[in-house]
């Protein structure tokens, strides 16, 4: 809250105003009905917790009006506002109340849903870990590495890593970032999460067992920021590293990789960021393949290097680091650094904004949807602190911490989850660089004789800064360094130490709060907080005591902490809540005792240090008797010293990294699975279709024949193989018998069987040759309402590509939620051939066909699977158990008529695959929002990917990690299809996942007024506006109009330099 200096004059004003509120003369805008008072009401329910800076603007203009009458209007109008913003207060916490109510009985719901399908009794182990287990940070310290604690085990460690050749890729998308001179503090994006990623980059780097790090970032070529930023590719050099960094193999470093997205000559905000992850996720898809394909000649036997795990920081880069680990099929890590929800709680406990008004200032709803995703796709989420984990992940609906235990528990047991999944969250401080801290042992007599007989060493050019304000300046120092917010509760310190008489004979007070020009030029709520300060050290007489210089570089911080370390003195943190407390560490390097809030990080930091006192931040004397303690008890002083100095070898970066390793060496390997070498294929026609057949045939069938069409005795044995749950060996074995069998089937016992297929896979191959060799590939992905417009819109493709189609240089792809059979009725009444199409993506996105040549019998069904793509998106995919839970959600899905019920969500066992469970929605208008079900879904910790499709008729399930924007993806990295030669056609609106269609390195022709039927009954529910999802303002995104005929079709795609128009 702002200083409470003016809020005292604004209550005297309020009392000088004039005549008694009660008075009949008195203002209306004063007296209010009853016996309202604006000053009782404004002391009891605004002033706590409340921030009004507004008001105090109001207030200074209100002060320097000399108009007596002018000053008591703007004054009542004030205590009007005041009055107002009470009541708002009041009433949004009232909402907040009853939402968090809300969510608890949901949780709770949730959590007893999924215990009792988990039906085996907990024992003592699915309890959880019990206290004495648990270690510094939070984690067992059962099966837990054993910590570095000298250069010799961190040696024989690096010798047992260097086998391992690792390719990592880390994800930091905002603000400005670079690996030297770093303009930290320039905006609110980049601050302490970019110096983090870089060190964290640059300290994998040199790690043995690592090969390459590369930090993949927004490339920035505006005329406003540096030219650095628009480099495509910066080496980070590496920094000597506890002495055995100059060991370390063939490790080729750590790079900063800068990905265009968005406008490409201009800085935004993260805020303005959300629309363009798609493009940055294609051009980061990208840059590893190649960068796949160059480590694997170097180190992979020609075979493709694939990162070992992608980790992204903050949401946005979450949210990307999701969309590649999915198109890549290779774990991910998650590092929030800062959660949307706990964020939108504090903005809505201070009551200043409604949730629309935070919502639109910070997409907030778009960002936690971000976090929300993030945690459906990570397998280990890195936290700083407990505290993180305990009170932030914990409001999410992907993370329950008692059922996170009791699922740890059970995999630990090897007992079955039935289906649920939740991430790991592991406690990992943040690194520091200490190989060129050298703490001082003198004091500040001693050092000063040295200095007079060495004047080569001249002090600092901070220290006269700073000891300039000091009448004894060879006292110890008590130091603060954080910036003048309120949040950081400097104003209580300056008071505990103004206060306390005998720390103040004992101690200097040294404020480190940022840089400034003119208090003027400051922000209102940093301006208010350091004149509060200046009044404060007015009030307590403290000139001489208590330093607070203007200026500071970034490389004089480790010369302030020195100074104060060689005066024997203490640093504090006294912030009412610190989520991790990063000063503290540098502190300790230096060698100073400390004080710190016992909210949040600290406590960590203190368990593992042991090197000084936690306060409560609230309690003024607390503070100044700790501070006292410290300063005046030599003894605990040198004792809290040699602890941190003993410890903090904890918190270097060998031993955050080596942490960090751990934990991705304990993820199961995941990576693209397929025996058939592309690179080999982009081949010459003269490459041998032979040789690529053997390639398919090695596959044992992977893309096997399916007849999911037809329900005959032979194809049932084929899906109960498929949708089998056994293991994956019985299953491949079953699989096999079951396609002999129903070839068998098929083909009859005449000759022409071995002719037969060997002529399909002819085909295939073929196929697969000309995906490739397409100059434009167009993706239909009109959600229309019935197949005949569907069928109406893939005519007016071909027609407007007639002659690219002729020529064999565009080919076809068709995205949709239908089932192949259905796709192959569609295609059968429309007089086409499944060979007019490239490929098939249907199910929304859970199954992808190619197109068969073969004809006669019942192999009229022209399809063969990709069942490849089927082990790329099973991840956290245990279908019986979600499809158990689903069925049990549709039927209390009803809709109420008298007495009777009738169920309104049925499933529709005919259209459902193994890979897609399809229920029918009979009135669209009664069932809850996709959102609502997919926090019902998270709750009870099952991850997939929920989809209203075919205007609200259909519910699809299917693998968290398919889709339809990533079926494209998928065919990029299996065939090498770029995705910058793809056309997207799309209707206004369509299916849940369309809005996923349009954004990227794609190009996307929208048809005007195709299918806003669903505008309103699919998409009015989303939490957030369609432009924080879509590119609106794209050159890749064209509109035709309404009447969306062929020739407007052509002429779009001459706008987009596709075909000519």
């Amino acid at each position: 809250m702002a200083g409470n200096d003016w809020i005292n004059s604004y209550l005297e004003a309020i009392l000088d105003v004039g005549p008694g509120l009660d008075n009949p003369k008195s203002s209306l805008l004063l007296r209010e009905r009853g016996r309202f008072s604006p000053t009782r009401y404004f002391i009891e329910e605004v002033i706590t917790g409340f921030d009004e800076t507004d008001l105090y603007r109001s207030w200074v203009r209100a002060s320097a009006t000399k108009s007596p009458q002018e000053r008591n209007t703007r004054l009542e109008n004030m205590c009007w506002r005041v009055w107002n913003l009470a009541r708002q207060k009041k009433q949004l916490e009232g909402e907040e109340a009853q939402r968090m109510a809300k969510r608890h009985l949901e949780r709770e719901k949730g959590r007893r849903e999924a215990i009792a399908d988990m039906s085996e009794d907990l024992s003592e182990g699915e309890k959880g870990d019990v206290v004495s287990e648990l270690s510094a940070h939070g984690e067992s310290n059962r099966g837990r590495m054993r910590r570095i604690s000298s250069v010799d085990v961190m040696e024989t460690w690096a010798s047992q890593q260097k086998e391992k050749k690792l390719y990592l890729v880390l994800i930091s998308l905002h603000g400005l970032i670079r690996g030297e001179n770093m303009e930290l503090g320039r905006d609110s994006d980049t601050g302490g999460q970019v110096k983090y990623v870089v060190e964290l980059a640059r300290a994998l780097g040199t790690m043995p067992g690592v090969y390459r790090v590369d930090l993949l970032t927004r490339q920035v070529a505006a005329p406003d920021v540096d030219w650095s930023y628009g480099e495509p590719t910066e080496m980070l050099t590496p920094r000597n590293s506890d002495g055995f960094t100059d060991d370390m193999g063939e490790s080729s470093g750590a790079y900063i990789v800068r990905i265009p997205c968005g406008p490409r000559d201009k800085y935004i905000e993260k805020e303005l960021l959300w629309p363009h992850i798609p493009e940055f996720v294609d051009g980061a898809l990208n840059h590893i393949l190649q960068m796949s394909k160059v480590l694997g000649e170097q180190i992979g036997g020609g075979q493709p290097v694939w990162p070992a795990a992608i980790h992204g920081h903050y949401a946005d880069a979450g949210d990307s680091a999701a969309l590649l680990s999915g198109a890549l099929n290779v774990p991910m890590l998650l590092t929030g650094h800062s959660l949307g929800r706990d964020k939108l709680e504090q903005l809505l406990k201070q009551g200043r904004m409604s949730k629309d008004e935070i919502n639109s200032t910070y997409k907030i709803m778009r960002r936690i949807e971000g976090e929300e995703i993030s945690l459906d796709a990570s397998e280990i989420v890195i936290t700083s602190t407990k505290q993180e984990i305990e009170e932030q992940w914990r409001l999410y609906d992907g993370f329950d911490p008692i059922l996170e235990r009791k699922l740890r528990a059970r995999i630990k047991r090897n007992v079955s989850c039935f289906g649920r999944f939740m991430p790991r969250m592991v406690v990992i401080p943040p690194g520091m660089e200490f190989h060129h801290i050298v703490p001082h042992d003198g004091d500040m007599d001693g050092e000063t004789e040295g200095n007079e007989d060495n004047s080569s060493s001249p002090d600092p050019p901070i220290w006269p800064e700073i000891m300039r304000f000091f009448t004894n300046p060879r006292k110890p120092m008590i130091l603060a360094l954080a910036r003048p917010d309120p949040k950081k509760n400097i104003t209580t310190l300056v008071k505990a130490f103004g206060e306390c008489r005998p720390l103040r004979e004992l101690a200097n007070l040294t404020l480190i709060m940022g840089n400034r020009d003119s208090i003027d030029e400051m922000s209102s709520t940093n301006a208010s907080v350091l004149l509060t300060i200046i009044k404060l050290i007015d009030k307590y007489d403290m000139y001489g005591q208590v330093a607070y210089p203007k200026h500071h570089k970034q490389s004089d911080v480790p010369d302030i902490y020195r100074l104060a370390a060689k005066t024997k003195g203490v640093f504090i943190n006294p912030a009412f809540i610190e989520p991790f407390g990063l000063t503290l560490i540098e502190a300790a390097a230096y060698g100073l005792p400390i004080v710190a809030t016992k909210n949040g990080g600290p406590v960590d930091i203190h368990r593992v240090l042991d090197n000084g006192l936690l306060v409560d931040p609230h309690n003024q004397q607390s503070i100044a008797d700790a501070l006292l303690k410290l300063v005046a008890d030599k003894q605990l002083w040198a004792k809290c010293r040699q602890n941190g100095l003993k410890n903090i070898h904890l918190f270097s970066w060998p031993e955050h990294c080596k942490n960090y390793l751990s934990r991705i060496a304990s993820c199961r390997t995941r990576h693209p699975q397929w025996q058939r070498n592309d690179d080999e294929n982009e081949s010459s026609d003269s490459d041998s279709q032979g040789d690529s057949l053997r390639d398919i045939q090695d596959l044992s069938l992977n893309l096997k024949l399916s007849l999911d069409g037809e329900k005959n005795e032979d194809s049932a044995i084929l899906d109960s193989a498929l949708d089998s749950e056994e293991t994956s060996d019985d299953r491949k074995s079953k699989l096999e018998n079951a396609v002999l069998t129903w070839s068998k089937g098929v083909l009859g016992e005449t000759n022409k069987a071995g002719n037969t297929e060997k002529a399909d896979q002819n085909s295939m191959v073929s196929k697969f040759l000309a995906l490739r060799k397409r100059k434009h590939i167009f993706v239909i992905a009109v959600d229309s309402d019935t197949s005949t417009e569907l069928l109406e819109y893939i005519q007016k493709v071909f027609e407007a590509a007639r002659t690219a189609r002729a020529s064999g240089s565009v080919g076809f792809i068709l995205s949709t939620a239908l089932t192949i059979s259905e796709i192959q009725t569609l295609l059968l009444s429309g007089g086409l051939s499944a060979t007019d199409f490239d490929a098939f993506i249907c199910n929304s996105g859970s199954e992808i066909y190619y197109p068969s040549s073969s004809s006669g019998g019942r192999s009229e069904f022209p399809f063969v699977v990709d069942s490849d793509y089927h082990l790329h998106i099973e991840y956290r995919w245990d279908g019986e158990w979600l499809r158990k839970t689903l069925v049990r959600w549709a039927a209390s899905i009803v809709d109420k008529k008298g007495k009777t019920e009738e169920q309104i969500v049925t499933e529709d066992e005919q259209r459902s695959t193994s890979y897609c469970y399809a229920f029918n929605v009979k009135n669209p208008e009664l069932v809850p929002p996709v959102k609502e079900l997919r926090k019902l879904l998270r709750i009870q910790a099952l991850r997939c990917h929920v989809i209203y499709c075919q205007n609200g008729t259909k519910l699809h399930a299917i693998p968290v990690l398919a889709s339809r924007s990533q079926a494209l993806r998928y065919l990029y990295v299996r065939w090498g299809v770029e995705l910058s030669n793809m056309v997207v056609f799309v209707g206004e609106y369509g299916d849940t996942d369309y809005v996923g269609l349009i954004g990227g390195v794609h190009k996307t022709i929208i048809f005007k007024g195709v299918c806003s039927s669903a505008s309103a009954l699919l998409h009015s529910s989303i939490t957030y506006p369609l432009e924080d999802v879509v590119p609106v303002d794209s050159p890749n995104i064209v509109q035709t109009t309404e009447q969306c005929s062929s020739n407007d079709i052509r002429v779009s795609l001459g706008k987009l330099g596709v075909l000519k128009a």
